[in-house]
């Protein structure tokens, strides 16, 4: 039975297995070695996360995945006193539903990594022009300094429990550009955007020892089949 990756997050990680999604690029990059499993919930915070943990991770498993991804805190940093008040996390619970989640991966299944993603930033301008809702305030549901602060939360967790964690907020402002480079609709991502998730998170399993190379190969591959008697690769 192959070994899985499974990627746990909101509409970032609902996405992700879209043309060209940084889950589908995951996917494809461990074809034969192993099975990325998508569980992304759009729209959801931590708040909801930590409810529906039992439930979307209730199925027995022969084995420990050997990754999971984490990927919350976009909705969270939704400012309390705009349209999509009802999605916000106070920063401090954000901070400890975070670590409520890691524990239970890690008591549930104590071999496999951890690996947190920061939320992404934000560009203002792009979600005044796509509002998810009724915008009556004209004014932007996210700030770019808010997804900042929770980013910063996210790391501060990942460096408490001692897991791996990708700066998002950080490294796509390096960037010139990076608004409309890796951003979609301020929020949500690009086709270039969805690459750098996915190189980021092909390094960091790198960086924990976990790459294509060090897991064993599903059933044998073409180029080791004898043509001369191929049924003997299947002993």
């Amino acid at each position: 039975m192959r070994p899985k990756i499974y990627l746990f997050g909101d509409s970032i990680t609902e996405d992700s297995f879209e043309l060209g999604g940084w889950g589908a690029s995951l996917a494809h990059h461990f074809s034969r070695t192993v099975d990325v499993v998508l569980r992304g919930y759009s729209g959801y915070n931590t708040r909801w996360a930590l409810k529906v943990l039992e439930r979307v991770f209730s199925e027995s498993q022969e084995s420990d995945p050997i990754a999971v991804t984490v990927f919350f805190g976009a909705n969270d940093a939704c400012l309390p006193d705009r349209y999509s008040a009802f999605q916000h996390v106070p920063l401090d619970e954000f901070k400890e539903n975070l670590r409520s989640i890691v524990s239970f991966f890690k008591k549930r299944w104590p071999t496999t990594h951890v690996l947190l993603i920061t939320p992404p930033p934000i560009d203002e301008e792009a979600r005044l022009r796509y509002p998810y809702l009724d915008n009556p305030e004209n004014l932007p549901e996210r700030t770019n300094e808010a997804a900042g602060e929770y980013a910063r939360a996210c790391i501060a967790v990942a460096n408490e429990c001692q897991v791996p964690v990708i700066d998002l907020w950080t490294k796509m402002q390096q960037s010139p550009g990076w608004e409309k480079f890796y951003l979609s609709d301020g929020l949500h991502l690009t086709n270039g955007g969805n690459q750098l998730v996915f190189e980021e998170v092909i390094r960091k399993l790198r960086d924990i020892g976990l790459s294509v190379e060090s897991v064993p190969i599903d059933l044998p591959l073409i180029s080791d089949i004898d043509p001369n008697d191929p049924m003997k690769a299947f002993l």
